[in-house]
Formats: structure tokens, C-alpha cells, sequence
């Protein structure tokens, strides 16, 4: 019993996920559907998760080819809002650049830079208000540019110098500002998503109006935090917005590894029974439109959003990524939604807004204040320079009361340190 006749069945086999182009291909998206602008039309806030699935597979948009601003998701918004969005997103690039070069010098150890992906920092922070807590993965820098937390600060906890508020106890860009409405961002995969949604809960526990809104990456779908902390939200219908940023890439692996290929990540969102949106990443206006409509969504008590956003990474994963081992030179270039500065930049200046001129003379002004505030902060240290924090602040601000045992341990390492170097020592 239960014995079959197998001799005409073909061999099982895996499927291995490959991007379609590597290194010296020539790439090509022609296979990229980029639908008209309203497409997906903007649904009532009110409306069932069950009623928008659609959604989840088209694509949000509001500037169109010409990058003019149509159709039911343009969110109206004002030429100094638009221009403080590109000011927004030109500081954003200007700080990357600055510190990527910084890493370079050998001034720090590390940085990420978020080009191509500006507007799925800046852009939705703007849609958030002030104290609503955001719950970054490690390329949403651009909120804390958004909030105007100051710039040195940012530099000197990338340094890990002196003026580090962190105390060097962070890796250069694991920003932590409390008062900025920036949850502390952990190395750790996806561990912001339950840490988002339990915030959540506590603020409507709370009956209060804030909401939180947490970000990962394409890759990270795939850890297990994602999906437990999707349930928790779900059934208890906690006020977060989650968000996706799809940029094709993780270090060395293409979002195939994620499950790219059999559907959406927007889609992810109606298993659980989420509203699900997939928005056009480079189009800032967009982003905007669609974490403004989850927001008044979560603040309504109509539960939690899934936001992906298709876009490009357009440099490494990281200073310690080299991009053109794993794939082709030019697929930045030819990404077929573009660059989200220039098209945020054309839609001003198609409106009578913004010029060349305009655009030219800012972006020497950010590139001016950004290397100003860089001369600052290095003022505290760099990398290389030596500790900058006495060595018993790795004991500190654990406990509010250090416990016997860690006392213990600190005066032991602190004597131990006297030893080796002399009675003169000082912890530092």
C-alpha cells in the first residue's frame, strides 16, 4: 500500500534564483511594466483590505512621463513643500557624499549611502507629523535630515568621537534620537518590525494619536521578525505603517533570494489581511501620496499598511560593497523609473517653480555647509585618533543602577589597565 509506479515521473529539482544580468551583460528592462499614472487609482482610507488587492500588484504614481503631477494620488502639495523636498533630498546626497569620502580618507570605518533611494526617506517623513516614531533600517539617514537633526551630531557619532552621543558604542551610521522621533537602528535584520509594532500597540494602548512607521529592506521579507511582526498587527490592528524598500539588491544578492520573482512584495500584506500599496520609489511624490493615505489610515484606527517601494540602489551596499563584481555597470543608468532628485527637480522646474540656475546654486550651498559641519565635527576626533571615551562607559547607561557584578568587572578592568601602563593612566 502507498507504493506507486514512479518510472515516468521526472526528477525533482530546485530552483536557484539568478538575476538576469552579471557583470559584463548588457542590462535591460524592457520586461518592467510601468503602467500609466492612476493606473491603481487612490481608494477611500476607510476602505476593506480585501477590496484593494490590486494594489498590491500595480504601481502608485503621480508624475508621469513628463513628469508632470496627475491623477487621484497627487497630493497637491505646495511649490515650497516640493522645494524643501528637493532641498531635503540634495542635503541628503551632499551628507552621503561627504561622508563616503570620509570613509575613503579613512576618517571612519564605515557608511552607507542611500542614492537612488532619497525619496523613501525624505518624501515619507514629510508625510509623517513631527512625534510620530519612525523605526529605520540602515538607509533612512534622510529622516533624521528631514527632522533637522543636526548634522555634526550625525558626523560625530559616525566618527565615534568624542562628541558621540552614542559613545562609540554604535556602528557608524546605527543613528539613535529619541527626540527625533528615530528609533535606534540594530545591524540585526528586520528586528525593527516587531519593535514597531509593539510601540504601536503601546500607543493606542495608551489611547493615544501617534503612530510608528518601520522600514526594511527587500531582503529582510524574508526574516521571520517580518512575518510575526505582520500577525501581531494584524490582529490587533495596531497603528504602523510598514515599508519595503525594494531596490533590487542586497550585498551581493539580487531580491530573487526574497521571493522577487513570484510576486510582489505589496502582496505580502494580504495573507495576513493588510492593505497592501506598491508605489513607484523614484517618484517622490508618490511616496508622499501613499504614506499620507496609510497614515490617516493608522491614525483612524483602519490598521496597519504595507508599503513596497520599487526602486534602485544606484551605488554599493555599503563602502565595504564593490557592485560591479555581481552586477551590470550600467543598470542604475537604465533603470526605467530614473533618478528620484531629477525628476522632483524637472517636475519644479515644468511648473515654473525651479531652474537649472536655481538648482545648480543649492546644490554648492549644501555641498558648502555639509564640508563646514564635517570641519566641526572632526574638531572632536576621527578614526585613528585614539579612544575617545573613558574606558568605563562600556558599563554605562545599561542599568539605571549598575549591579554589584558590574561594578566589580569595571574596577577590575580599570586596575588591570593601570597595571599595564603605570600609575599615571587615566581611563580615557
Amino acid at each position: 500500500m502507498g507504493q506507486h509506479n514512479r518510472d515516468n515521473l521526472a526528477p525533482l529539482h530546485l530552483h536557484v534564483p539568478e538575476p538576469k544580468f552579471r557583470p559584463g551583460d548588457k542590462a535591460d528592462f524592457s520586461d518592467i511594466v510601468v503602467p500609466e499614472v492612476d493606473a491603481v487609482t487612490r481608494p477611500d482610507e476607510h476602505v476593506a483590505p480585501a477590496d484593494i488587492h490590486p494594489l498590491a500588484y500595480g504601481l502608485v504614481r503621480v508624475l508621469g512621463d513628463d513628469n508632470r503631477a496627475t491623477g487621484s494620488w497627487n497630493p497637491g502639495l505646495s511649490a515650497d513643500t516640493l522645494r524643501l523636498m528637493l532641498r531635503k533630498m540634495l542635503m541628503l546626497r551632499a551628507f552621503d557624499d561627504r561622508m563616503f569620502r570620509a570613509q575613503r580618507q579613512g576618517k571612519t570605518s564605515f557608511y552607507m549611502k542611500s542614492f537612488g533611494e532619497e525619496a523613501t526617506s525624505v518624501a515619507t517623513t514629510m508625510a509623517l507629523h513631527r512625534d510620530d516614531m519612525c523605526f529605520p533600517s540602515y538607509r533612512q539617514q534622510g529622516i533624521l535630515i528631514t527632522r533637522d537633526y543636526p548634522l555634526v551630531d550625525m558626523m560625530n557619532q559616525i566618527y565615534s568621537n568624542r562628541g558621540d552621543r552614542l559613545k562609540g558604542r554604535q556602528l557608524p551610521i546605527m543613528y539613535s534620537a529619541k527626540d527625533y522621533g528615530f528609533f535606534s537602528i540594530s545591524g540585526n535584520l528586520t528586528t525593527q518590525y516587531p519593535q514597531a509594532v509593539g510601540w504601536a500597540m503601546a500607543s493606542a494602548s495608551r489611547a493615544d494619536t501617534r503612530i510608528a512607521a518601520v522600514w526594511c529592506g527587500d531582503g529582510s521579507t524574508a526574516e521571520g521578525d517580518f512575518h510575526s511582526a505582520l500577525t501581531f498587527a494584524a490582529v490587533y490592528n495596531a497603528p504602523v505603517i510598514f515599508q519595503v524598500v525594494n531596490n533590487q539588491w542586497a550585498i551581493s544578492s539580487f531580491s530573487g533570494f526574497a521571493g522577487s520573482e513570484r510576486t510582489t512584495f505589496a502582496a505580502r500584506a494580504i495573507g495576513y489581511g493588510i492593505a497592501g500599496l506598491r508605489v513607484d520609489g523614484n517618484d517622490a511624490l508618490a511616496v508622499y501620496a501613499a504614506m499620507q493615505w496609510a497614515a490617516n489610515r493608522a491614525r483612524t484606527n483602519n490598521g496597519p499598511t504595507l508599503i513596497e517601494y520599487f526602486t534602485y540602489r544606484g551605488e554599493g551596499h555599503s563602502t565595504s560593497d564593490d557592485p560591479s563584481a555581481y552586477r551590470a555597470a550600467e543598470e542604475y543608468a537604465l533603470w526605467p523609473l530614473g533618478d528620484p532628485v531629477e525628476r522632483l527637480k524637472t517636475h519644479l522646474i515644468s511648473s515654473g517653480e525651479w531652474s537649472e540656475e536655481q538648482h545648480s546654486a543649492l546644490i554648492v550651498e549644501l555641498s558648502d555647509e555639509v564640508k563646514a559641519k564635517q570641519k566641526e565635527a572632526e574638531q572632536n576626533g576621527i578614526l585613528g585618533h585614539g579612544l575617545h571615551h573613558p574606558f568605563e562607559t562600556m558599563f554605562e547607561d545599561v542599568f539605571e543602577e549598575m549591579p554589584a557584578h558590574l561594578k566589580e568587572q569595571c574596577a577590575q578592568m580599570l586596575e588591570e589597565q593601570r597595571d599595564k601602563f603605570g600609575p599615571e593612566w587615566e581611563a580615557r
